[in-house]
């Protein structure tokens, strides 16, 4: 509308082509300007905003007291008569409550800072930063299936673990996509194939029926 209304007033007061040509491109490239930053401002802030629950769903769903929890399926192999097991599962509860004030912290930095909408600022750091509290989860994951492979556990134990793995792995999707959204607008040195997916357990199998006597 403005490149239109200038012209109309070039026209009717005769300026010269040339002039009317340089004021007209000038207004455009100003224009494609502001419309690009705008839309990035916008893929930011849905990054943003998207992170922010993802942080939230992480540790509402796999940290804390949730039942949905690699540690409080490790916590039921304090049970174990191996006591190298059960060494290993006391020394992640204690590990558990370092790494639940670590989410909690950073759920709680993630939701102020972004209230304040300075969103470039902070995304990259607290990206990288949930990578990070994701990377020590998943190691807790693949301990927990080195000792499943080396012990029996009970099929009850074996089916909450795989129910974490469902759920786990559809958050990770979802982070992978925010990692990826990100790379488009900011730059950033995370890639999404370095988020891992979890590996399920294979089920137990019930007894093979024995043939009539």
């Amino acid at each position: 509308m403005l490149i239109t209304a200038l012209a109309l007033i070039g026209y009717n007061y005769e300026w010269p082509l040339w002039l009317l040509a340089v004021v007209l491109v000038a207004i455009l490239i100003i224009g494609l300007v502001v419309a690009i930053s705008t839309a990035r401002e916008k893929a930011v802030e849905r990054a943003s905003l998207r992170l922010k629950q993802l942080a939230g769903y992480f540790n509402r769903r796999f940290t804390g007291d949730s039942s949905l929890s690699i540690f409080a399926i490790i916590r039921s192999l304090l049970t174990s008569d191996n006591a190298r097991v059960w060494g290993w599962a006391r020394e992640t509860e204690v590990a558990q409550r370092i790494f639940n004030t670590w989410c909690d912290s950073f759920t709680d930095r993630v939701e102020s800072d972004i209230r304040t909408r300075r969103f470039i600022i902070y995304l990259r750091t607290y990206q990288s930063e949930l990578w990070l509290i994701n990377s020590h989860y998943y190691e807790f994951m693949e301990q927990f299936c080195e000792v499943a492979q080396s012990m029996e556990l009970p099929s009850e134990l074996i089916d909450q673990y795989n129910r974490l793995v469902e759920e786990y792995n559809a958050f990770i999707q979802n982070f992978r996509d925010n990692i990826a959204e990100l790379r488009r607008v900011a730059r950033t040195e995370i890639e999404p194939p370095s988020v891992k997916f979890a590996k399920a357990l294979p089920g137990t199998q019930p007894p093979a029926p024995q043939p009539p006597e």
